[in-house]
């Protein structure tokens, strides 16, 4: 039943037998699960929690591997082997850390930003749950630096800027992304003094200079490391193609911040369809697959701008998923503090249910988007640089549900995010 339950998760656009047998297993086992014991227990109680398929693989390799060893049929060697094999892959991602651990106080971001979040760990768990493998290690601390640095801009339209000055910095940004490459050729030996905040550059438009200083700050900070990633993906020859592509992918997050911020202001809620067509790109789904594209093969601009465009069905679905799970977690607290509305408050108000109903509504509609992925997961593919797109995108899915499962997993620095910090990050797995 368990194995019924888990493949029903797999089911793509029409397959309603699917549908029906999730409904079926899941009844049964929600029926029984306190009958049951041991290990038999702990693998029901664990599918019912979040299948397989919507979790991050690995972080999910230290409880299989307790799993088997509890089986009497258990291969000593084999299992062995899978402790060592999990600790020295995490070994080079503890190096990854430590590397961008350096990155983060040599920009000294939080000495001039108080109102923001710290978040480096988490964001680093983040860029882990997308890429595992150890070739991977610049995408992952480009994403990571990407992550934290979408919760500073985030908290700036969220929490500090007044509208007239979210709408002086998003078009800071968006100057910065339609610059000509032959300007950006000017700033290339600025690339090699990133080790702090920088003084005000050439990119510093006259709406910047209006800015509170802490807000100057953070757009010094971004301009900074939109230079970083773009010139470790193109190094010399190529970093001043690559960064227009990078500050574009900013420009449309700010953009969809902004618009929220205006919604916000003026007391504005969205129906749920409205919410959602902007809410996808504020996910920062767009923006994290726009950086990842880069680092998943050897390929030039043109076919990067192809991969993007074949999987931009794939790139909606999750970070659609992204800000279900995203509201799904937090919009209780958010209504609370009189937040700007959620998709679950959008729905509330435009169908006029109670929260019980609209939740289980934006959990239908993440579903459907799950329908839609499992497409993409289970299709053929031309080239390995292009499965790995893949399978980092979806990775992105099953991180939203990993941060957002049992609330904020950026807004609480303890509980169940800690506990995934200390196992995947910092703890290595005993030896016999």
């Amino acid at each position: 039943m368990i194995e019924l339950l888990e493949a029903s998760h797999l089911a793509s656009e029409g397959e309603n037998i699917l549908h029906e047998a999730k409904a079926f297993s899941t009844g049964i086992l929600r029926e029984r699960v306190s009958s049951l014991d041991g290990r038999l227990f702990k693998c029901t109680v664990h599918a019912l929690e979040l299948p397989l398929h919507w979790r991050v693989q690995w972080f999910d390799i230290k409880w299989q591997i307790s799993l088997y060893e509890q089986r009497e049929d258990k291969q000593s060697n084999l299992l062995e082997l899978a402790k060592l094999n999990f600790n020295t892959v995490q070994a080079t991602h503890q190096r990854d850390h430590r590397e961008i651990s350096r990155w983060w106080r040599d920009l000294g971001l939080m000495e001039h930003v108080e109102f923001t979040r710290d978040r480096l760990v988490e964001s680093f768990l983040c860029a882990l749950g997308l890429s595992q493998e150890t070739r991977l290690s610049s995408l992952r601390k480009s994403l990571t630096k990407v992550v934290i640095l979408i919760l500073v801009i985030d908290d700036v339209y969220d929490l500090y800027g007044s509208l007239e000055e979210l709408e002086c910095f998003t078009s800071a940004i968006t100057r910065l992304s339609t610059m000509p490459p032959n300007l950006f050729l000017s700033s290339l030996l600025s690339l090699f003094s990133l080790t702090g905040i920088s003084d005000a550059s050439r990119w510093d438009s006259e709406q910047i200079q209006q800015l509170p200083e802490c807000m100057k700050v953070c757009f010094r900070a971004l301009n900074d490391v939109i230079h970083e990633i773009a010139y470790d993906i193109g190094k010399d020859e190529d970093w001043h193609l690559v960064l227009p592509h990078l500050a574009k992918a900013w420009a449309d997050f700010c953009k969809a911040l902004l618009t929220e911020a205006k919604w916000d202001n003026m007391g504005y809620t969205p129906s749920l369809e409205e919410y959602l067509s902007n809410a996808w790109t504020s996910s920062s789904g767009p923006l994290i697959m726009s950086h990842a594209s880069f680092f998943v093969g050897h390929m030039n601009l043109e076919d990067v701008a192809d991969l993007l465009e074949r999987n931009k069905d794939l790139i909606y679905n999750v970070s659609m998923i992204i800000r279900l799970c995203n509201d799904l977690g937090t919009s209780t607290a958010e209504r609370d503090r009189g937040d700007a509305p959620s998709s679950v408050v959008c729905y509330m108000r435009e169908a006029n249910v109670p929260e019980d109903v609209a939740r289980k509504h934006i959990k239908e509609l993440r579903n459907q988007a799950w329908k839609s992925i499992n497409a993409h997961c289970f299709g053929n593919v031309e080239t390995p640089f292009v499965r790995t797109f893949i399978d980092v995108t979806v990775n992105a899915s099953r991180v939203a549900h990993m941060l957002y499962q049992f609330g904020d997993g950026f807004g609480v620095q303890d509980g169940d995010i800690r506990r995934q910090i200390l196992s995947a990050v910092i703890h290595p797995i005993a030896l016999n």
